[in-house]
């Protein structure tokens, strides 16, 4: 059986998805063997930039869809995942 490799997640933060959590994602996504992408709505993005991150333009309350596309990406994802539960810690 294989794990999802794909969530939803919602920003929980008053400040939104701004420079510091967009860093943050990126440095984890640069860790993964494959590629992790991020979408809101139609647009999709590499996890890696922040500036892509960024050009999503997340809110609070935003939902966004994490997908690692390699298996081996399984604890990245779920520590992006993380991330956004905790609120980025703000």
């Amino acid at each position: 059986m294989t794990e999802e490799l794909k969530t939803d997640v919602i920003v929980r933060n008053s400040l939104g998805l701004h420079a510091r959590p967009a860093a943050m994602i990126a440095k984890l996504a640069m860790s993964a063997s494959g590629n992790i992408w991020l979408t809101v709505g139609n647009e999709t993005v590499d996890a890696t930039s922040i500036i892509d991150i960024l050009s999503l333009a997340c809110m609070d309350g935003t939902r966004l869809t994490i997908e690692a596309e390699s298996a081996s990406d399984i604890d990245v994802l779920r520590q992006i995942q993380s991330l956004f539960e905790k609120g980025f810690n703000e």
